[in-house]
């Protein structure tokens, strides 16, 4: 599909479940090397038999757990072309009211503040090579209210207004920085949605414009072309994901 891909070094972070999974196995199939980041190593990432993948395990909301990480990337990869910062979690959508301080800090922790550190660490390299690709995930939460609680939401639109100023300030030296938007997708992270007889699933889909939920490889794929030659001259934008969602 993308033949620039083919050869290229990739770190994914997330990579146990759902999108990140998703991003790990898309770019593999498109001949890339990858390592595989994740706080819990899954069973469906300990499946990739491939010999171009490898597997870390590692807290990236604690800064020396990224740096042991990424000091074992770079050295397995010998270098970094892509980085897909996709690690996150949600905050069951309370309001600021019921978010305890442990929770906000627990939230910024995973979704931002591990972005931040990842980047820090990789960056110089790609600086080094005069090239690289981040891409760092976001939500619609990251452009609307209602795809999260106080503090996922906050979260979520920190990422863009970080991952634009990178961009800013990065591309004249060959970075690219983008930001994906996903809504409604089909991973663990959303099961909760799905318990019972689905009900808020089935409402999620019904007030969504495609009415339906996506699948996290098409999240993979759109992850493909920007991360991509063929997107060269996307730098510093958010790419909704979301049915329709948005658009609203």
């Amino acid at each position: 599909m993308f033949e620039d891909l083919k050869g290229k070094k990739a770190i994914v972070t997330g990579a146990g479940s759902g999108i990140g999974l998703a991003q790990v196995k898309a770019l593999l199939s498109q001949g890339a090397m990858v390592c595989a980041i994740d706080i819990d190593i899954t069973p469906e990432l300990l499946q990739l038999k491939s010999e171009l993948v490898s597997i870390i395990k590692a807290d990236l909301s604690v800064e020396t757990e990224v740096k042991r990480a990424a000091t074992d990337e770079l050295a397995r990869l010998a270098g970094c072309d892509l980085l897909l910062n996709t690690a996150g979690i949600l905050d069951n959508y309370v309001t600021t009211l019921e978010t305890t301080s442990e929770l906000w800090d627990k939230i910024m922790n995973t979704n931002l503040k591990s972005q931040f550190l990842m980047v820090n660490q990789i960056l110089p390299v790609m600086l080094q090579q005069t090239h690289g690709v981040i891409l760092n995930m976001t939500s619609i939460a990251g452009m609307v209210a209602g795809g999260g609680g106080a503090a996922y939401t906050a979260s979520k639109h920190a990422i863009i207004g970080y991952t634009k100023q990178l961009d800013y300030d990065f591309a004249a030296q060959g970075i690219r920085a983008n930001c994906i938007a996903p809504g409604a997708i089909d991973t663990p992270m959303n099961a909760a949605d799905f318990a019972g007889d689905g009900a808020m699933a089935k409402q999620v889909a019904a007030e969504t414009p495609a009415k339906r939920w996506a699948q996290p490889e098409e999240v993979a794929n759109l992850s493909l072309y920007l991360l991509s030659n063929v997107s060269d001259y996307v730098h510093g934008t958010v790419v909704p994901i979301d049915g329709g969602w948005t658009a609203k």
